[in-house]
């Protein structure tokens, strides 16, 4: 049976309302790449458009698929080591602008909704046509509490802009709540055991927690999102000492290792300076992922400090020497880092290390520049933002009509109040006390 175009985007959205919910845990790479067609479109209001329409469309395409490092396109490539390609969908790099029949709103839904129709019209559908859509349309008259949205996981973001270019912050970040990625926080866990930790900030050590694009993703991301292979994850069965090398360098080796805790996995990284990424980030780091959900992983800081490299302190500031899960009976000393490598040894079932009570070698990193604070999701300050940050909790929010966009996970804005990290109707609410981050702006 021959469909129009709008009947086959009412059947693409039914089918991913039913599995935009069900993404693996994790994946495992291999020598398969995966091509995301992606199709930003310029949106317009009935009572709002943009300020400098022609800025706008010359940025665009440079903010998504541009070949310097700073696009969507080139971040993915260097950070996936080729396996996860940003392809524009069509020939002109974005669609729009579209004037959408409706006043400016932060209504997602009916934005998602009345773009898809537009595009439908337009003979273009998601799941035919475009595989990721990113709605861009201008912060006037909208009072949005959000620089930008995504799925967690999903197919779509929406990008609330207040200047001519959102930038690889807040665009990259949407996109990594899409591959399933939460806002990355960080435990203190002063003592070294990890069974009285508190939650305090974000974990400066990805751009889902505030390191900014420089930071890349952390180790339990990647796996989250396909990007180690089997031989670059070690799951640890057994006592012993693993090296690793540095997460996003070249080369083969072991970029993991990840450990059973109970109900929950650790698992631990090292970093060094590669690429574009990690120039302040050194040391070894340690995450809980509870419950083997590898997209909502903390980061575990043992030392005293209270320090990060966001915070402009030295870059293995808050790396680990040593820590022990006595519930679960896993410890874990780090024998030696630095110059792009790292020797662990952990010891499982309540066996003693071997290294207990010595100190580990450790190379001198360089002074870090700032790249984030505790507070800051990463998803950088578009035009017009100052830099303050709110955290805390929020109302939900009704996102009915968007059935498969998953998840919504929000950040930026320029209210007091906190959206929360909403789904479509049936989806559920991220966890409660999920950290959720808005910015103030300043008003034109």
């Amino acid at each position: 049976m021959k469909t129009t175009a709008l009947g086959r985007i009412a059947l693409a959205t039914g089918i991913t309302a039913l599995t935009a919910g069900l993404f693996p845990a994790s994946a495992h790479a291999d020598d398969a790449v995966v091509e995301r067609r992606t199709l930003p479109v310029l949106v317009e209001f009935a009572d709002s458009a943009f300020q400098h329409p022609d800025k706008v469309k010359e940025s665009t395409p440079e903010t998504y698929f541009g070949a310097k490092k700073d696009s969507l396109a080139s971040f993915f490539t260097e950070l996936s080591r080729g396996r996860y390609r940003v392809t524009p969908a069509v020939d002109g790099q974005y669609a729009g602008p579209i004037t959408l029949p409706m006043d400016a709103s932060c209504d997602a839904s009916k934005i998602n909704t009345l773009t898809q129709e537009a595009l439908a019209g337009q003979g273009l559908v998601r799941g035919e046509d475009y595989d990721s859509l990113s709605m861009v349309f201008p912060a006037q008259k909208t009072g949005c509490d959000w620089a930008g949205l995504g799925s967690v996981p999903g197919p779509y973001t929406w990008i609330n802009l207040y200047g001519t270019d959102s930038g690889l912050g807040v665009v990259g970040h949407e996109f990594g709540h899409n591959l399933g990625l939460g806002h990355q926080t960080r435990s203190l866990c002063a003592d070294g055991d990890l069974a009285g930790c508190e939650t305090a900030g974000t974990s400066a050590k990805s751009i889902m927690g505030g390191g900014g694009p420089a930071a890349g993703i952390s180790a339990p991301e990647m796996i989250r999102a396909g990007w180690l292979t089997d031989g670059e994850t070690v799951k640890v069965t057994a006592s012993g000492t693993y090296t690793l090398r540095s997460l996003h360098g070249e080369g083969d080796g072991v970029r993991a290792l990840d450990i059973p805790m109970g109900e929950d996995r650790l698992v631990v990284e090292y970093r060094h300076a590669a690429g574009s990424f990690d120039q302040d980030i050194e040391g070894v780091h340690a995450y809980r992922v509870p419950g083997g959900d590898y997209g909502a992983s903390t980061l575990i800081d043992v030392t005293e400090a209270n320090k990060t490299a966001g915070n402009d302190a030295p870059a293995d500031a808050d790396a680990v020497t040593r820590l022990t899960d006595r519930a679960s009976k896993v410890s874990l000393a780090v024998v030696s880092s630095g110059d792009g490598r790292a020797e662990v040894e952990v010891a499982l079932d309540g066996e003693a290390l071997s290294t207990a009570g010595k100190t580990p070698e450790k190379t001198s990193a360089p002074a870090p520049e700032h790249t984030g604070t505790d507070t800051d999701a990463g998803d950088g300050l578009p035009d017009g933002a100052d830099g303050t940050e709110v955290q805390g909790g929020g109302q939900g929010q009704e996102a009915s009509g968007t059935e498969d966009a998953g998840n919504l996970a929000a950040t930026g804005g320029d209210s007091g109040t906190l959206p929360l990290a909403v789904g479509g109707a049936g989806m559920l609410v991220v966890g409660a006390g999920a950290l959720l981050l808005i910015r103030r702006r300043k008003q034109a």
